[in-house]
């Protein structure tokens, strides 16, 4: 066993964060000369180890680029635009919606550094690590790494460029990180004034958030295939037949009928909503 504190000690703990993404937020037992400066010492060390192993997993996996919609910005305004014009005022959407846009990052080959140096923090940054190897077809770092396309911290919304090579007609990463956003991110963190009720952009039952993501995502794609109500009665039923939400915390039954729901309704992303809050 090595001595606590020792180099060996040291990269032993590496190691550790590396595989499973764990280590000890407090940084007991790393070397400083400070409880403040042994965490800043061993977050540099961890990021470092972390940044250089995924370069080294990554090298050889290189993929083409995709193209991404250029330019970007209108492209993710019309993709998230009906649900924030369905969910917010009208004096309210402009505000959320520049949020939403401005936190869509898709991960490449050209940014990952960056984003793995700038996450504060560590196990988020150890799950985008694997986020990227995954689109690449490269080993994630560890057994327990989500098989995970899209992820979202605060206002951010992470996005693989395996986005791309969806082919599920009801599927949609974007929407589904940026459906979390709404009940993550607080209102006056991005300018709007503060509701003691709900802190939040809108409040979601914790037990339901996966559902109402899901239910946004889905809604959101039968939205921009259809036109009227019997077609989005037909896309439904399609989706039924489908795959549905691979996620053990969704009840599909409980998911169908809210999607139900909000397919006749006149303001579908209202009945989503209003199904999913506390």
């Amino acid at each position: 066993m090595p001595e606590v504190g020792s180099h060996l000690w040291i990269e032993a703990q590496v190691r550790q964060y590396l595989a499973t993404g764990d280590y000890d937020g407090f940084f007991v037992n790393w070397p400083g000369s400070s409880m403040v400066d042994a965490a800043a010492h061993a977050t540099q060390r961890l990021r470092a180890a972390l940044v250089d192993t995924t370069l080294r997993e990554a090298r050889g996996f290189e993929r083409p680029t995709p193209s991404l919609p250029g330019p970007i910005d209108p492209w993710l305004r019309d993709k998230l635009g009906p649900m924030v014009d369905g969910f917010f005022t009208v004096q309210e959407r402009d505000c959320v919606l520049d949020a939403l846009v401005r936190g869509v990052v898709f991960l490449t080959p050209h940014n990952i550094v960056d984003v793995l140096t700038t996450e504060p923090w560590l196990s988020t940054a150890w799950r985008l690590a694997n986020l990227y190897l995954n689109s690449l077809g490269a080993s994630r770092l560890g057994s327990n790494a989500d098989d995970l396309v899209g992820l979202s911290q605060d206002t951010t919304c992470y996005v693989s460029l395996a986005y791309f090579d969806e082919t599920d007609p009801f599927a949609d990463f974007v929407v589904h990180e940026a459906a979390h956003v709404l009940h993550n991110c607080r209102r006056t963190s991005i300018g709007l004034p503060e509701r003691r009720q709900c802190p939040t952009l809108l409040d979601i039952a914790f037990h339901q958030r996966e559902t109402f993501a899901y239910a946004c995502e889905v809604y959101s794609r039968i939205l921009a295939m259809t036109q009227g109500r019997e077609a989005r009665q037909a896309a439904l039923e399609r989706h039924m037949e489908s795959e549905l939400p691979p996620d053990e915390r969704v009840d599909h039954g409980q998911y169908l009928a809210i999607l139900a729901e909000a397919v006749h309704a006149r303001n579908g992303w209202r009945c989503i909503w209003k199904r999913c809050a506390p």
